[in-house]
């Protein structure tokens, strides 16, 4: 037996060998089943084109698993919601229903559902494989509605993405407008789409895209998982949306979530046709025991079959660049990683793994990559699962990066729990580059979940009240200073040592002022704080725009110099005392004060020799900061110990502030 790759990458997984093997083997024999009976991943992967409703040249069909169900009809507009013979299903073979109309029976934007019977019950159901649903604006209840995908002009024929480090821009349509609602793909294309390509982020990521009944569960309650959630838009403009994106070489990914359903009976697939464990487990496994939801049985065919033709369609159907999985962590643990601590790796192999999670996760990722070579899959993972971000076929999992959610958590840890004196930069540059080797990682200093009423955003944990009361040029005031700085300071130092790329929400980048709270009875039903501010940041007498100013400045450091092409930093100087902190990456230097109350003057770091010049200064004026450096500088190191001696710069550094500069590399060794 070959030993796995993973484990000669890492010697700590020595002792786990034959559980790894066990796992990549029960991942290749069934997709080498799987390929078998149906040639490959990918047209296993069609539940899409056969299920669901489908115009034909005859007319219409409508198809649905339901193995447990004794009768099924169609009941809408199109017959008064009422049962008829003429709209009454035909039984297949292994538990398929089917139901072929003329084409006038049916027309496009009816209201429909079906009347699913069983042994000792019945309900109205939503079909599984609906295309689009829509919420009555009066009873609140959702329907499936007749909607013809059509042949969507799209312009960007030849996009493919081919960005080696996303930077990401995180976002939420509904929430993406400054009115007291919600707002739509369209508005998103128009409004907030020049935004981010003025940003300079590469990679947008869409939240709560599949559709959920209540929009306060941030779209983490899915409902029907093949449908663009309606209370945005139309089909159509969401993929207008993605195309407008595409033509301005944009990819965009989505916030998947396979790792639960919503526990709705009417619109969910909790009690589809009378069997709870039709798609979910059927014992006490079928409630997820933190998040009120319901949890998939990742090990039947029809479940896989079902969760796969889903990633399958929305790369093809609306051309995502891939996706975020989220909540994988709770699929990957019988008890949803919510009663270990991770210390050590017996946690990782302990028999408490669901194999048929890892299994159905691995199938997805190389089928996502089979449909679409450039598309990108990260993990929302909080365990540090070993070969995660591996491929298959070195005994991974095949995703292509890893949320490092270790971060957030720090950042939020550090500003809550130590006065700045008392920041470690010595364990800051070990928190933040804490990664293996092999598997890249997306950093991120605060996603959605920081900004979630019940925590604070990094802004608003730094300036508090006060940012309601001199944000504006014209106050003065210390804790705005510091918080100004250090926001700028934090990201700075989180970007240039992310292992492979970066993430940031929506309105963060600007210090957004207030955090996220979805319309609910506990706050009499207001939009008031789930929407964005974008004036904030455009207001010239506010101190926003320095913040976003600077965030579009610092992600231009990567466009113009590929620094993150080094795999790594290279940390050349620590000193705790002082709170200076410095490494290299590619051929910028990163240099950072921390310290609160203290600017050195003529700083020594050790460098390689050439010449520097400043490209970014957190403290310039251009950027909210006092303007203590000189914008132009140039440095040139001295050599002390002659020829063969080391190079040092000598650096102004004011307090609570990062330089960024970049190496241009000597002509000779002599060379100065």
């Amino acid at each position: 037996m070959t030993k796995p790759i993973i484990v000669k990458e890492d010697p700590w997984l020595d002792p786990y060998e034959n559980i790894i093997q066990l796992r990549y083997e029960a991942c290749l024999n069934r997709k080498r089943d799987i390929e078998k009976s149906n040639g490959s991943l990918k047209e296993f992967a069609s539940g899409h084109l056969y299920y669901g409703l489908h115009a034909t040249e005859t007319g219409w069909v409508l198809r649905e698993w339901a193995p447990h169900a004794t009768a099924l009809y169609l009941i809408g507009e199109c017959n008064q919601w009422t049962e008829k013979p003429e709209y009454a299903f035909e039984a297949l073979a292994e538990g398929n229903w089917q139901l072929r109309l003329e084409a006038s029976a049916l027309k496009q934007k009816q209201h429909f559902k079906l009347k699913v019977y069983w042994h000792g019950g019945y309900g109205e159901r939503i079909p599984s494989y609906a295309y689009r649903c829509v919420q009555d604006e009066v009873t609140k209840v959702f329907d499936a509605q007749v909607w013809l995908p059509g042949q969507y002009p799209w312009k960007a024929l030849q996009w493919a993405n081919t960005h080696q480090h996303p930077i990401i821009y995180e976002a939420h349509i509904g929430m993406a407008t400054e009115d007291e609602r919600v707002g739509t793909y369209k508005e998103f294309r128009e409004l907030v789409l020049p935004r981010i390509v003025k940003a300079g982020y590469n990679t947008i990521q869409l939240m709560a895209i599949q559709e959920h009944p209540y929009y306060g569960s941030f779209g983490y309650h899915v409902s029907n998982f093949f449908a663009a959630s309606s209370r945005f838009g139309t089909p159509e403009e969401l993929k207008e949306l993605i195309d407008a994106a595409h033509l301005e070489g944009i990819a965009v990914i989505m916030d998947l979530v396979h790792s639960h359903s919503v526990k709705n009976q009417i619109e969910g697939l909790g009690l589809f046709a009378g069997d709870p464990a039709q798609y979910f487990h059927g014992d006490h496994r079928r409630e997820h025991v933190a998040w009120d939801s319901l949890c998939f049985d990742y090990g039947k065919d029809h479940v896989q079959h079902f969760l796969l033709s889903n990633c399958r369609f929305w790369l093809e159907e609306y051309r995502f660049d891939g996706f975020r999985f989220d909540g994988v962590t709770s699929m990957l643990y019988y008890d949803h990683g919510l009663e270990r601590g991770f210390n050590n790796y017996d946690a990782y192999f302990d028999g408490g793994q669901d194999g048929d999670a890892l299994i159905y996760l691995t199938l997805a990722n190389e089928l996502i990559h089979e449909v679409n070579p450039y598309a990108i899959s990260i993990a929302e993972e909080m365990s540090g699962m070993p070969g995660l971000a591996e491929p298959m076929e070195k005994g991974g999992m095949s995703f292509d990066y890893r949320l490092a959610m270790g971060i957030p958590d720090y950042w939020i840890k550090l500003i809550k729990e130590r006065a700045d004196e008392n920041w470690n930069v010595n364990e800051l540059y070990h928190e933040l580059t804490s990664r293996r080797a092999y598997e890249k990682t997306i950093a991120y200093a605060e996603s959605h979940d920081q900004a979630l009423v019940g925590d604070k955003t990094i802004i608003f944990r730094l300036l508090d009240k006060e940012m309601y009361w001199h944000m504006d040029k014209a106050s003065q005031n210390l804790i705005i200073d510091r918080g100004v700085a250090l926001h700028k300071m934090i990201r700075l130092v989180t970007f240039a040592t992310n292992g492979g790329g970066y993430l940031n929400f929506m309105g963060n980048e600007f210090g957004h002022p207030e955090w996220i709270d979805f319309p609910r009875e506990g706050n009499n039903w207001s939009y008031k704080y789930a929407r964005r501010q974008w004036k904030l940041a455009d207001h010239q007498e506010l101190r926003y725009h320095y913040l976003a100013d600077f965030d579009r400045t610092m992600l231009q450091l990567q466009a113009q110099t590929a620094f993150l092409d080094e795999l790594w930093c290279n940390k050349i100087h620590d000193n705790q005392g002082d709170q200076i902190l410095a490494f290299q990456r590619g051929l910028l230097l990163f240099v950072f004060n921390f310290n609160p109350d203290r600017s050195f003057t003529d700083y020594g770091i050790r460098v390689a020799p050439g010449k520097y010049h400043l490209v970014l200064c957190s403290d310039a004026l251009e950027f909210g900061g006092f303007g203590n450096v000189d914008p132009n500088s140039t440095y040139y190191p001295h050599r002390i110990g002659g020829v063969s001696g080391d190079n040092w710069l000598r650096l102004y550094l004011p307090a609570r502030s990062a330089l960024v500069l970049e190496r241009v590399p000597p002509h000779s060794v002599y060379e100065e």
